[in-house]
């Protein structure tokens, strides 16, 4: 059979793997970027996800003294009116 001239040249061979060898490792080193940026990416959505979830759990704690302040001012107000109809 014939076979090109190119790939019955070991010197030929060799050069053509060796550049096959440095693009396959371009990609690869450019995949393991592309992976560590994402990895950095979900770390910081993660710190973020447990900022907020501490900043609403302190919102949800202060949030119930509003509510009885709120229904002890309007109990007061009710009693002080009560008070002044019946001492007049």
């Amino acid at each position: 059979m014939n076979e090109p001239s190119a790939l019955s040249d070991p010197t030929a061979v060799a050069v053509e793997l060796e550049r096959l060898r440095g693009t396959v490792e371009a990609g690869f080193a450019r995949a393991d970027g592309q992976l560590a940026l994402l990895v950095q990416r979900s770390d910081q959505t993660d710190k973020q996800l447990a900022d907020h979830e501490q900043r609403l759990d302190a919102l949800e704690r202060s949030r119930w003294p509003i509510a009885s302040i709120g229904a002890l001012a309007a109990v007061a107000t009710v009693a002080v009116t009560v008070w002044e109809l019946t001492g007049r």
